[in-house]
C-alpha cells in the first residue's frame, strides 16, 4: 500500500493530460493552492456527483485562491465524455498507470462491500502555494465532501 500524505510533506509533482490531452502539471500552479482530488471512475454515480459539487463550486474556490484538479485513472477520451456529459468545468486529467495516485497514497487496499480490494481510494489533498501539504483527507465521501472541504479551508 501507498504511503498517505501527511500535512508539511512536499507534494509530488505530476504532469498528466487532461480531457482534451493537453499537459497539466501541479508546477504550474505555483503560487497558487491546488485542491487535488482522486475518483476512481469517471461516468459512475458518485464520482459524477463529486465532480458536479466541485465544478458548481469552482468560482467560490477560485475567489478564495484555489484551483481544482481531479485525478482518475481514465484515459482522456472518457474524461472528455464525462466532461461533456455532465457539463464540467472542472480539470480532470487522467493516470492510467496509476503512479500519481499511487505517490498521493491514493490507489491501494480498500474495504468495498465488506470485501477487501485494490483500487482508487476516494481522497482529496490540498497544496499551499509552495507545493507542501496542507490538508491530505482519505476515504473520504463522495456527497458531501466539496462543503466539508470548503468549511475545512474556512471558505
Amino acid at each position: 500500500m501507498s504511503e498517505r500524505l501527511q500535512p508539511g510533506d512536499t507534494a509530488p509533482d505530476f504532469t498528466l493530460p487532461d480531457a482534451d490531452g493537453t499537459e497539466v502539471s501541479l508546477a504550474a500552479h505555483k503560487g497558487r493552492k491546488v485542491i487535488v482530488y482522486f475518483y476512481p471512475a469517471a461516468l459512475t454515480p458518485g464520482c459524477t456527483k463529486q465532480a458536479c459539487d466541485f465544478t458548481d463550486n469552482l468560482e467560490l474556490l477560485a475567489r478564495a485562491g484555489y484551483d481544482v484538479i481531479g485525478v482518475s485513472p481514465d484515459k482522456p477520451e472518457k474524461l472528455a465524455k464525462f466532461r461533456e456529459k455532465e457539463d464540467l468545468q472542472v480539470t480532470l486529467v487522467g493516470d492510467p498507470a496509476k503512479e500519481v495516485l499511487t505517490a498521493y497514497g491514493a490507489f491501494g487496499e480498500k474495504k468495498l462491500y465488506g470485501k477487501t480490494v485494490t483500487g482508487v481510494i476516494r481522497s482529496t489533498v490540498v497544496v499551499d502555494e509552495e507545493g507542501k501539504v496542507e490538508h491530505a483527507f482519505y476515504n473520504v465521501k463522495a456527497t458531501g465532501h466539496v462543503a466539508k472541504i470548503i468549511k475545512d479551508l474556512g471558505i
